[in-house]
């Protein structure tokens, strides 16, 4: 079968390997679709993990389970979670689930731009999800995406009628637009420098947006909302700088949402009185769980998150670092899939 391994960020070749056997308890996908993730094309963090085969976005369907798998069939079509929790540790029974040693290490076989997975046992228990009728694979592809905005918003605790910044309208800005409009935001305001992007936000619903390359963040959130500023913050940059920006933007009593990690060595500077005396609430969200995935799946089943509204370009394994450069390039891109 064929994979794409990565061996440096400019380094990705389409290597042949035998297809995975199946074990008791485990299963044998056979992807149809798998996305490449925007966090992927950070260096810093996917360099660390070389060699790999890439992609942890997989849709497929069911080529063979292993003895004792009764949950599943051949044929049937599947969302897998790359990562899969002992479900009884004590973060476990706390809905820590990322922090789990075993939703650490547990990984899918050997990747998701792979012809085929083999999905362990505990990914196959705990993680996995059978697509319905109306979800096709590449919907599926956004679950675990999808899922890591749902977590974000559950830590965050939006309520309904709140005004909303977004920072960032890559794919997962676009996931956070279209979930805080499901979850009954008052104003979801957008903010980018790529056209494209912004574009692409209004016509997905966002009430206004910021274009950073002509004013500032904050000037623009305090023209748009009349100096009233934001119950809610999300950062999405990995750049302290900009996460510096966003908590400037956070009206009193507002919460500022880091969603994804800055680069290695830089350093946030706090004025722990701002946050203080205007009870701002600083928070992070890392990745997602299985009840994460459940939501995010009710959410694409629903059709508020679908491969329509967000896949811009497909592309076929052979050309894996095509699809890993445009995605870096953050551009007129949203999501990009490897298609089987």
């Amino acid at each position: 079968m064929k994979v794409a391994r990565l061996y440096s960020f400019d380094d990705i070749r389409i290597e042949e390997m035998p297809v995975p056997e199946v074990g008791p308890g485990e299963a044998l996908i056979r992807t149809r679709a798998c996305g490449i993730c925007s966090g992927d094309v950070m260096p810093w963090y996917i360099e660390k993990k070389a060699p790999l085969v890439l992609g942890h976005e997989p849709a497929g369907e069911v080529a063979e389970v292993g003895r004792g798998v009764t949950s599943l069939k051949s044929g049937d079509p599947v969302f897998v979670h790359h990562h899969a929790p002992c479900m009884t540790c004590k973060f476990c029974l706390r809905g820590d689930h990322v922090q789990c040693s075993t939703w650490k290490t547990s990984r899918i076989i050997p990747g998701g731009v792979s012809e085929y997975i083999l999905v362990p046992a505990g990914n196959l228990a705990h993680d996995t999800i059978r697509l319905d009728e109306g979800t096709g694979f590449e919907d599926g592809t956004l679950i675990e995406p999808t899922a890591c905005v749902v977590k974000g918003f559950t830590r965050a605790r939006m309520a309904g009628g709140d005004t909303v910044l977004i920072i960032g309208m890559g794919v997962m800005g676009m996931l956070n637009l279209l979930v805080a409009r499901a979850y009954g935001a008052g104003a979801v305001i957008c903010a980018d420098r790529v056209p494209f992007r912004l574009n692409r936000a209004s016509e997905l619903g966002a009430d206004a947006v910021i274009d950073v390359s002509q004013e500032t963040l904050q000037d623009g959130l305090r023209r748009i909302t009349a100096g009233d500023m934001a119950e809610l913050v999300i950062v999405g940059p990995n750049s302290a700088g900009v996460m510096h920006q966003g908590i400037g933007c956070a009206r009193p009593g507002g919460t500022v949402l880091l969603f994804t990690p800055a680069k290695p060595g830089e350093t946030l500077p706090l004025d722990p009185n701002h946050l203080y005396f205007n009870d701002i609430n600083l928070i992070t969200s890392y990745s997602c769980g299985p009840s994460d995935t459940a939501e995010a799946f009710k959410l694409v089943s629903r059709g508020i998150v679908t491969a329509g509204k967000l896949v811009t370009h497909r592309f076929p394994i052979e050309d894996t670092a095509e699809a890993f450069r445009l995605t870096a390039a953050a551009g007129a891109s949203l999501k990009s899939l490897i298609v089987f």
